[in-house]
């Protein structure tokens, strides 16, 4: 890269890539500029909410070189049909500020785009930015600017193209002035002036009157009213003068009058169409600030109304709190858009309005009453609300430790410190068992101790395993003493509680047999080792056989969801109902699944308790039936029948 002896220097390889199409994303860039050497890293800036591409990138380059040779050779490249707008990424926005070697040109053909105004003025001197202005159709708007590295260039691009002729157009090349020195510029030049502009004017007027009302204030070179196509006057003309001092005396003393009781003239400096705008923009903006300071922390802002309230009713909800200025329903169209404002005249008011009318009733909705807000202040507000609703997000799901339900612990960040004791204390913490050993264990099926279940047809609460949970518990506490602490399991789902009771003394039985031990990396004592019989042993679990259905087990139940667990139960019980009642399975099916699912898997190893809810659920079905016939029976025929 070619720099002048007083040019800026550039010590990192990072490119501006500018008029990026709105799809292009940073592999499509990766792919192109790659092929130039290799990329550091590439980002697209985007919009922060809508995460939208603002239409530029930057592409950084392990080495200025191979940045240079992207520059110089992938410069207005297409990409999505779009040609892309390459330069030197300047951080340090003084540069552009200064204006040192910025040139602004215009009266361009509309043909001349980035890249022809690119090979035109690149003859001068390196050129770091260069860009034609377009509107929103993409066309050009006729001027632009180039940026040059040294001032040298820009001076010598001056001096060469201004006055040239660019495909059949003279253009103009100056120096570039900043937005704040043209409106010095314009300010100063406007207190000069020579040129009146005067409307108002009435219909029967013409060129020699208005020459015989500007003529007694000085010399004028030419004076014009502007007609209409049918040969009407538009109401207005133009008057120059040969003296400024004769033009600004003519505006004093003829703003304002009346001429035949009209409309009064309106006198003033002649403007462009830009000029004009940027005045009136400006004087809109001051009279836009000087509203809001007055209104600050008084106005405020009621919507959720409802349709029959009018500026009237809306001001007499108001007036306790006290002095309204003013009280406008917003309408459309002759009805009311369900909102509107309060202007009270001091903030002390509307604070009290504001704290006893939010959420009040009036009519048939609450309203919803606040400080009126501008519309770049509510979207700048509800932008960082919606951005911190989203941070709590992230920062829940990154640090939430344990998700209810699911039974599935996070490991912490935090090291748990290890801990050693000696046997005294172990025998210490070994906690003392209230009841005795028990010396048998029963088998499986004569665990479950379950009540004989009488009408009402519903479950009935269970008798208590005759094993108490505590002696399991202070069994198997004694066992594994000497391992490393085990994870608490979260607790068991209802509906499996019912498997857990009848494994219980097969856990206690298996607690009496040798269990194999788990040791820390520290532990000095060896493994001991477990023969294959015992560890079939330890996983084994009772299940519940149908015939023509998989066996059903603790794990497989504990696994599923409440619906599945319905769901396996259901088609589990159906075939044994079926054998019963073959024609009324479906709906005692539907009616036994409504006990709890312990009850259910009672009832499935037990064939008893199983017929006898059956026949409740018949009698059931039987009662129903006949209360729906009664109900259906005409009254002739309930008296024909007493």
């Amino acid at each position: 890269m070619n720099q002048g002896p007083g040019g800026p220097n550039y010590p990192m390889a990072s490119l501006y890539v500018g008029d990026l199409h709105p799809d292009v994303t940073e592999s499509m860039l990766f792919e192109k500029f790659s092929t130039a050497g290799p990329v550091l890293s590439i980002r697209v800036c985007r919009d922060m909410i809508t995460r939208r591409s603002l239409g530029y990138a930057y592409v950084n380059f392990q080495q200025p070189a191979d940045a240079e040779r992207a520059l110089d050779t992938m410069n207005f490249d297409t990409l999505k049909q779009k040609p892309i707008r390459i330069m030197w990424s300047q951080r340090d926005p003084s540069l552009r500020k200064s204006g040192v070697g910025n040139v602004f040109i215009k009266n361009l053909d509309r043909s001349i785009d980035n890249k022809a105004m690119y090979d035109t003025f690149s003859a001068f001197g390196n050129i770091l930015s260069c860009k034609v202005v377009q509107d929103e159709t993409g066309g050009s708007k006729g001027y632009g600017f180039v940026h040059f590295e040294t001032e040298e260039a820009a001076n010598k691009a001056i001096e060469k193209v201004n006055g040239m002729l660019l495909n059949g157009k003279k253009v103009f090349v100056g120096r570039f002035i900043s937005r704040k020195e043209r409106e010095k510029e314009l300010g100063e030049r406007a207190k000069l002036f020579t040129n009146v502009y005067v409307k108002n004017l009435p219909e029967d007027f013409n060129d020699t009157k208005l020459k015989d009302l500007f003529v007694k204030y000085g010399d004028i070179t030419s004076h014009k009213i502007m007609f209409k196509d049918d040969g009407k006057s538009k109401g207005f003309g133009f008057v120059a003068f040969g003296d400024p001092e004769a033009a600004e005396k003519a505006v004093e003393e003829l703003n304002g009058k009346e001429l035949n009781e009209g409309k009064p003239l309106y006198v003033g400096r002649a403007q462009k169409k830009a000029e004009r705008q940027q005045e009136l923009r400006r004087k809109f903006e001051l009279l836009k600030m000087e509203r809001l300071n007055r209104y600050q922390g008084v106005n405020l802002y009621v919507k959720n109304l409802d349709d029959t309230i009018d500026d009237e009713r809306l001001r007499k909800e108001f007036t306790p709190f006290g002095t309204i200025t003013s009280a406008k329903v917003m309408m459309e169209e002759g009805r009311s858009k369900g909102f509107g404002f309060v202007c009270f005249s001091s903030p002390e008011e509307a604070t009290k309005a504001v704290t006893e009318m939010n959420g009040r009733i009036v009519g048939i909705k609450p309203l919803y009453v606040a400080l009126a807000q501008r519309k770049e202040d509510r979207k700048a507000h509800l932008s960082s609300q919606y951005m911190q609703r989203i941070a709590n997000m992230r920062m829940q799901q990154m640090g939430q430790m344990f998700q209810p339900g699911s039974g599935y612990y996070l490991p912490t960040l935090q090291a748990q410190p290890q801990r050693f004791y000696g046997p005294a204390q172990m025998t210490q913490m070994r906690p003392q068992p209230r009841w005795p050993a028990q010396p048998t264990v029963r088998q499986p099926s004569q665990t479950a101790n379950y009540s004989a279940m009488q009408a009402p047809f519903r479950s009935t609460p269970r008798a208590q395993s005759t094993v108490p949970a505590q002696t399991l518990r202070s069994t198997v506490n004694t066992r594994t003493m000497n391992t490393q602490p085990v994870a608490r399991m979260p607790p068991m789902q209802p509906a499996v509680m019912g498997v857990a009771a009848s494994t219980a003394t097969t856990a206690a039985a298996a607690s009496s047999r040798p269990q194999p031990y788990k040791y820390t990396s520290t532990m000095r004592n060896p493994p001991q080792t477990v023969s294959a019989v015992q560890q079939q042993q330890a996983v084994q679990q009772p299940a519940v056989h149908v015939q023509g259905q998989e066996p059903l087990t603790a794990t497989m139940l504990a696994s599923a969801d409440a619906t599945e667990q319905k769901q396996m139960l259901g088609e589990r019980l159906f075939p044994l109902i079926q054998q019963m009642y073959s024609d009324l399975a479906g709906k005692i099916t539907g009616m036994l699944l409504e006990i709890d699912n312990s009850d259910l898997l009672h009832m499935l190893e037990h064939q008893e308790s199983l017929k006898s809810k059956v026949e409740e659920a018949v009698a059931v079905l039987q009662a129903h039936q006949a209360k729906q016939a009664a109900a259906q029976m005409k009254p002739t025929q309930i008296a024909a029948g007493e």
